[in-house]
């Protein structure tokens, strides 16, 4: 990193329609070689310095302020490992549903409540403002055990990377810094609390970094959960992170990189195949960053070639293209572009009525698949599969913020074709979760309603 501000430059980039004598001079000054280092780009370069615009008081260029709201099932002020004990697992929606009252406030409890023993957590990349590490400090000082699995890579975030980990280790926090060869990239957090029937373990497992600046830019998804297999499986991953040791581990439900997760999607993609028919059709749905894996790719043509129907939600680099003749004639690619940023990893298979949902920090590529240290977890509690179907259907049948990819791999943007068409898939999740908000606050207010008649009486 030291020596980053003073490494020698690689490549330039260039508009195509830069002067030949001011690209000859600025490869001069610059001691490149104009013929093999320079490069012309279609885009305007330095895109990124765009974000100032953002900033400007112009409200008529400007969304509507998005404010997220609480978790209708985290509402209640009790404990949240009691809510969480009580009402079995929920599932967090960001933007859409508040990262502080819902992530960070489980972090928060769990550093002060005299029960919990210890908390085991990754951090890829955080932010000032996030309290995540000022939580982890406080349990630290509370007595409780605490390790933290830093991973000092995480591009651009190396040096903000080093200070936590420094900040945490002088507090008396267990840092370790993952697999030697293999960046930690998933997200996910353990609790062991002390219930009252023993040794009970809590666990967030998400598709989003423990970031607040970005849960409220990106779109996200978390999952809190008691579930004693999953709390299992959790142990078994700090083990490995946190020892390095590569003992055979046996996972009950989570499906971590690079030892397992390619090789279920695999196998779960050729399940697909099998039990395809006329009668039971098969449909594959995944929604992520990119999918650039050549093995995935592949297992997803073999699928479609097959009749498989296959939908896929991408955001950035697809190496898949739909519509080709004999091929991928039952497919579909679309990219989503709103105001938030598409983060989210879901993986949904039909498998024949026994409907699959999975969702984590793993896209679809080589590295995530075999060179990083992925979580994704299944998801079968009822109402959270539908919560999650929701999202698929919202965001698939978008006619509004949806790009479509063709047969060539261009993209072009849906029309839509009537009122009811011009509201976007984020839009529509906005107002999904304002409504699930409304029904709780009545449900509340109900509830108060009948304890007052009964106190009167």
């Amino acid at each position: 990193m030291r020596e980053r501000r003073f490494a020698p430059i690689v490549r330039l980039q260039v508009q195509r329609d830069m002067t030949p004598v001011h690209r000859g001079m600025l490869a001069a000054e610059l001691f490149l070689d104009e013929e093999s280092d320079v490069y012309e780009i279609i885009s305007m370069p330095a895109m990124r310095d765009l974000f100032e615009l953002s900033s400007l008081d112009v409200p008529e260029l400007r969304d509507p302020p998005h404010k997220p709201i609480d978790h209708p099932e985290l509402g209640d002020t009790r404990n949240i490992f009691h809510i969480i004990r009580e009402r079995g697992p929920l599932l967090l929606q960001h933007p859409y549903e508040s990262f502080g009252t819902s992530v960070e406030r489980f972090l928060k409890e769990a550093s002060i409540d005299p029960k919990v023993r210890a908390i085991k957590m990754t951090l890829y990349r955080t932010s000032s403002d996030t309290k995540v590490v000022d939580y982890l400090i406080s349990a630290a000082r509370n007595g409780k055990q605490v390790a933290v699995v830093v991973e000092l890579k995480a591009r651009f975030d190396e040096a903000a990377n080093i200070r936590w980990a420094n900040r945490m280790e002088e507090a008396g926090i267990h840092v370790t810094y993952g697999v030697v060869g293999l960046k930690t990239h998933s997200k996910i957090i353990l609790v062991v609390r002390n219930d009252y029937s023993g040794i009970k373990r809590y666990l967030h497992i998400g598709t989003g970094n423990y970031h607040a600046g970005t849960a409220r830019l990106y779109s996200d998804l978390g999952i809190l959960t008691n579930d004693e297999e999953l709390g299992r499986d959790a142990t078994e991953l700090f083990n490995y992170l946190t020892t390095g040791y590569t003992q055979e581990r046996s996972y009950r439900k989570l499906l971590p990189s690079p030892k397992m997760l390619k090789y279920a999607l695999l196998a779960k993609i050729k399940r697909e195949r099998k039990l395809h028919s006329s009668e039971t059709p098969g449909l594959i749905q995944f929604k992520m960053n990119a999918l650039e894996d050549v093995d995935i790719t592949r297992a997803l043509y073999e699928a479609a070639r097959d009749g498989v129907r296959i939908d896929l939600i991408v955001r950035d680099t697809c190496r898949f293209r739909p519509g080709i003749p004999g091929l991928s004639e039952t497919t579909r690619v679309i990219g989503i572009v709103g105001r938030f940023l598409e983060h989210t990893r879901i993986y949904y298979f039909h498998n024949g009525g026994e409907e699959e949902y999975f969702i984590g920090s793993a896209d679809a590529m080589k590295r995530n698949l075999e060179s990083r240290v992925e979580v994704v977890t299944p998801v079968t509690d009822k109402k959270l599969c539908d919560e999650l179907r929701f999202i698929l259907d919202t965001q698939i049948n978008d006619q509004r913020s949806a790009w479509e990819m063709q047969s060539d791999g261009s993209f072009v943007q849906r029309q839509p074709s009537s009122e009811a068409e011009a509201i976007g898939c984020q839009q529509l999740l906005i107002q999904s979760a304002e409504k699930r908000s409304k029904q709780a606050t009545k449900v509340v207010k109900g509830k108060k309603k009948r304890r007052l008649r009964r106190n009167l009486r």
